[in-house]
């Protein structure tokens, strides 16, 4: 990390989307902060326009009367929506971002579902050998400019020496890099036991990588034994089961001690076991859910602490990766992080360590009372049910990468959000709601905001593309263009969602009753995202993963390289409708056919 600071050369392609590059310029960011603009409040009756626009290829003629009637009477003069509008406003002239408190408790910190799976993405790294060096991150991280304006650097303060504390009904977040005196220290796990490994001598020089392939060589040997309780795995419960197991564990001095180091530590490293081998065409999958959950209680779940914001994972058997919690932040400043280590291990400079020797890294000490044995057997019997219940499934697309649909003027991510939309049609016959995740950080304190994958245009290009008359490529054309339009609207503050959201917890606070348009079957179809989506958008070759949004829905992330294109798509066992295989090999199909049907213009054009 020491490197990853002084780093100020990158220029990192879009992460999460969007239609130009993001360009590092090096200067303070804590020097522009002040003057990014506040996160606006779309006008009322705009957002409701396309509300309306959106909902049409998602529900029936029918339904659509219902909701405008209803859209009519919140929208009446003077009346709730107006209402609600200005408080929201002031809201907004009160709050350097009316959105993101909001947003961080509803989305995560409220939730109680457990973090393994539900929330926290995996990233799978190709197969290496492992480096790191680690420093206190300054206020010297270069700006990203997006379209020549500068982006809110916050959530990259916010990746290390963080930690989710579960709560009886909300979680919190600590950040201990914010205090007087910044941690120094990882924490390391090998066999479900936690070790601290301090990264800085005393004189406040890091440590070189030979110090500390030493420390870890230290770790490793002096944790050989496999017999230890996984106190780690509490971590993937439930987060009202958690939230009473914590408060337990930490009754006990020696425990609270030991959770406090590990909360403050840098971030966690987990030497994983090997895992059963399986064939080459299973590999990734396989990564991929070891990312995610560890693979059950008799592999790595336990080594693990899954409210820690930034844990790496390394594999006795070459597997390479990591695991993030994702309040603290989105998806950039980790896609940076992994950028920014693969190219430091390729250009290293190799400091031959002090003769000096280093202690042993102490060893973390927990007290298993009946009690804690008793909860760590559950957080066993469930993580196992949760192991079983996930599909996993990577695609490793080699036809071609985004230099295809960039030679024929359309936007990678539009196309292959027209591919996710195809192989959903044809297999379920009706297209669905589609998350897709927009970064809102031209706006101080920026997080996310929803672009609609799903719309009258991909309606009809979908339903035209099996359809021998009519004319496919004008519409591929047509959607890819709307899909730019409302990411474009998206990243400038002017998309739906997270105003309807903003609506919906105003009332919340302030009316007796909930307005009917959030409690409309429209409102409740729209919000049901069988298709959850983002672009990874990194340039190392990595494929990250996240679990689905809802039962019966897929959670797809998706990396475009230059010439072929990384694809992880989840889904749950327990729905009898869906299966990730099956709809790996329908998005795979729709890409094919797509690239056919660009390549038979381009020949009818010659």
């Amino acid at each position: 990390h020491q490197a990853f600071k002084q780093n100020t050369s990158l220029v990192k392609p879009c992460c999460l989307v969007k239609p130009v590059s993001v360009t590092i310029v090096p200067e303070r960011s804590s020097h522009h902060q002040d003057n990014l603009p506040k996160l606006p409040v779309p006008p009322l009756r705009q957002t409701f326009e396309r509300y309306l626009l959106m909902l049409e290829p998602l529900v029936s003629e029918e339904e659509l009367d219902h909701t405008r009637k209803l859209v009519k009477e919140f929208l009446t003069p003077g009346g709730v929506g107006d209402r609600l509008q200005r408080s929201l406003e002031r809201r907004a002239s009160n709050k350097e971002n009316w959105l993101t408190e909001w947003w961080m408790q509803s989305a995560y910190l409220d939730s109680r579902m457990p973090v393994a799976v539900y929330s926290s993405p995996g990233v799978v790294l190709p197969r290496m050998t492992f480096q790191d060096r680690q420093g206190q991150m300054s206020e010297t991280l270069p700006i990203e400019y997006l379209g020549g304006k500068p982006l809110c650097m916050d959530q990259y303060y916010q990746i290390l020496s963080s930690c989710r504390i579960p709560g009886p009904k909300r979680d919190t977040v600590v950040n201990h890099a914010i205090g007087k005196v910044a941690p120094t220290h990882i924490t390391v796990v090998h066999n479900l036991q936690f070790f601290v490994l301090n990264v800085y001598n005393s004189d406040g020089s890091p440590l070189t990588v030979d110090q500390i392939y030493m420390q870890l060589e230290k770790i490793w040997n002096s944790s050989l034994q496999s017999n230890k309780e996984p106190i780690g795995i509490l971590t993937s419960q439930h987060r009202n089961t958690w939230g009473k197991a914590y408060n337990n564990l930490i009754k006990d001095k020696t425990n609270k001690e030991s959770v406090r180091a590990i909360q403050k530590s840098i971030f966690l490293v987990c030497l994983d076991a090997p895992m059963p081998q399986i064939s080459e065409q299973r590999y990734q999958s396989r990564v991929a859910a070891q990312m995610l959950h560890g693979g059950g209680s008799r592999w790595n779940s336990g080594n693990r602490w899954f409210d820690k914001t930034l844990q790496f994972i390394v594999g006795e058997d070459g597997t390479c990766g990591l695991v993030y919690e994702h309040a603290p932040a989105e998806g950039p400043p980790i896609v940076f992080l992994v950028d920014h280590v693969v190219e430091y291990m390729q250009r290293m400079e190799v400091v031959r360590a002090p003769m000096i020797p280093l202690p042993m890294p102490p060893k973390l000490r927990f007290n298993i009372t009946p009690e804690v044995k008793k909860d760590i057997e559950s957080a066993k019997q469930d993580m196992n049910i949760m192991v079983h219940d996930l599909d996993v499934n990577v695609v490793l697309f080699s036809d071609y990468g985004r230099n295809v649909p960039k030679a024929h003027d359309l936007s990678p991510d539009a196309f292959i959000q027209m591919a996710l939309q195809l192989a959903y049609f044809r297999m379920y016959k009706m297209c669905c709601s589609t998350y897709e995740t927009a970064s809102l950080r031209m706006f101080a304190l920026g997080r996310t905001d929803t672009i609609r994958s799903c719309s009258n245009e991909s309606l009809k290009f979908v339903q035209a593309m099996d359809d021998p008359n009519t004319e496919k490529v004008a519409l591929l054309d047509k959607a890819c263009q709307a899909h730019r339009e409302y990411t474009r609207m998206a990243i400038h503050g002017q998309a739906i969602d997270r105003h309807l959201l903003g609506l919906k917890l105003q009332a919340i606070e302030e009316l007796a009753s909930m307005p009917e348009i959030f409690m409309d079957t429209a409102y409740a179809v729209a919000e049901h995202f069988n298709l959850s989506t983002s672009q990874a958008g990194a340039k190392t070759d990595c494929v990250m993963c996240f679990g689905p949004m809802v039962p019966d829905g897929y959670g797809v992330c998706y990396n475009p390289m230059a010439d072929h294109i990384n694809i992880a798509i989840t889904a749950l066992n327990s729905c009898e409708e869906t299966h990730a295989a099956n709809f790996g090999r329908a998005v795979k199909k729709a890409l094919r056919d797509m690239r056919s049907l660009l390549g038979e213009t381009a020949m009818a054009k010659q």
